[in-house]
């Protein structure tokens, strides 16, 4: 009877155990399976955001961005150094963003000793210099594809085998932004790390659209980029850039009805008539140095009396201080790059919540930026301003 006992006691306890084993091996599989990483196989044949199919034959090591924002896309995908395949680039951020470039240069100072080239969206480039840097994939944006044709630019490398990966930010960012990480995720082999923050970009978006949704009532926007770029009003952005940044949180875009084009000046006699009901300017530090003093300066670094100063001085400006949207106080700035850029969804926030200031009072657009930085990259995380109110 105790040897019985003994047994049954021995095979309960022992049932319970291979029950928690299987249990917690299920919970640890459930785990695995969640991290799963998934390694890009090549030859890889993928279809870019202009619809061109490409093949790409081994996983790249050397990478030409015309456009050199793509270096923030790199950031979320290499995060330990996004300049570590680039071997040649448009640096665009040097020219228009200072802040941004000056933190990249701390933290990754070879960035400097990479060849700017240059690579303008019209096509014009020393080709001869570029090719010399033996790239295997060049990385670009939609909107230059045509020009890049015509200048002949596509057939040469074409020629040497060197596949060309269009990506769109800023044609149709609200589209193409999500499946432009993802692509150049497959690409460079960083497939987790492009899903984990598109996951994080499109709950966010949806966020947004769902807000937007419930209201019935669609204001006039007005938006200046670069305000003060020059000492006239008004240069604006149609159905591109910052006009569709727009139309994506369901808001009418002044600029779209008067452009042909994706941006152009309009008279302010014309913005005036339309009486926008919301005026918003955007900018970005630049070098010092240059003839535009006025320009918003948004960015890394920035200060508030700064900005103020220079808000004070654009909506100022004869004409602009008759704009509706000025008289009542209904006026706003934001950080000028978004418009085209991969963290755009930032952008999106801060539009959102100047257009629709009721619907969106919880939302903090700093705080989702800082989330990108320091949950999806590994980017310096410093001081910054994105966004200004004339509503303090």
């Amino acid at each position: 009877t105790i040897i019985k006992i003994i047994f049954h006691s021995f095979s309960f306890s022992g049932l319970c155990m291979y029950k928690n084993t299987a249990r917690v091996l299920s919970v640890a599989g459930l785990m695995a399976a969640s991290f799963s990483v998934f390694a890009t196989t090549y030859p890889l044949t993928v279809t870019d955001i202009s619809g061109q199919k490409v093949t790409i034959e081994k996983a790249p090591q050397r990478v030409i961005l015309q456009d050199g924002r793509d270096l923030l896309a790199l950031a979320v995908l290499d995060k330990a150094n996004p300049f570590e395949h680039v071997v040649a680039w448009n640096n665009l951020l040097k020219k228009t963003d200072s802040g941004t470039w000056d933190m990249l240069k701390s933290k990754w100072p070879e960035s400097a000793n990479i060849l700017d080239m240059g690579f303008s969206d019209k096509g014009q480039v020393d080709l001869e210099t570029v090719i010399a840097r033996k790239p295997d994939l060049m990385v670009a944006q939609l909107r230059a594809k045509d020009s890049l044709a015509q200048a002949g630019v596509l057939d040469k490398l074409a020629a040497l085998h060197i596949p060309v990966v269009f990506l769109d930010y800023e044609l149709d960012p609200a589209k193409n932004t999500a499946p432009s990480i993802e692509l150049l995720g497959k690409v460079m082999n960083q497939e987790d790390n492009a899903r984990a923050y598109t996951t994080f970009y499109n709950a966010h978006f949806q966020n947004i659209q769902k807000a937007v949704s419930a209201i019935k009532t669609k204001p006039n926007v007005f938006i200046e980029p670069i305000a003060g770029r020059d000492d006239s009003c008004c240069f604006t952005h149609g159905n591109a850039g910052w006009g569709r940044l727009i139309q994506a949180v369901d808001a009418n875009n002044i600029g779209s009805q008067l452009l042909p084009g994706a941006s152009g000046t309009v008279s302010l006699e014309q913005v005036i008539s339309m009486k926008p009901d919301v005026y918003i300017m955007t900018g970005s530090a630049r070098p010092k140095g240059g003839s535009v003093t006025h320009i918003l300066p948004f960015g890394y670094g920035a200060d508030q009396a700064s900005l103020d100063k220079a808000a004070k001085v654009l909506t100022s400006r004869t004409g602009v201080a008759q704009i509706p949207a000025v008289i009542n106080g209904n006026v706003y700035a934001v950080y000028h790059q978004f418009y085209n850029h991969p963290y755009n969804i930032v952008g999106m926030e801060y539009l959102a919540k100047f257009i629709y200031p009721q619907e969106f009072k919880t939302l903090d657009p700093a705080k989702t930026y800082r989330d990108i930085v320091r949950n999806y990259t590994n980017l310096p995380d410093q001081d910054f301003i994105l966004g200004w109110s004339a509503k303090k």
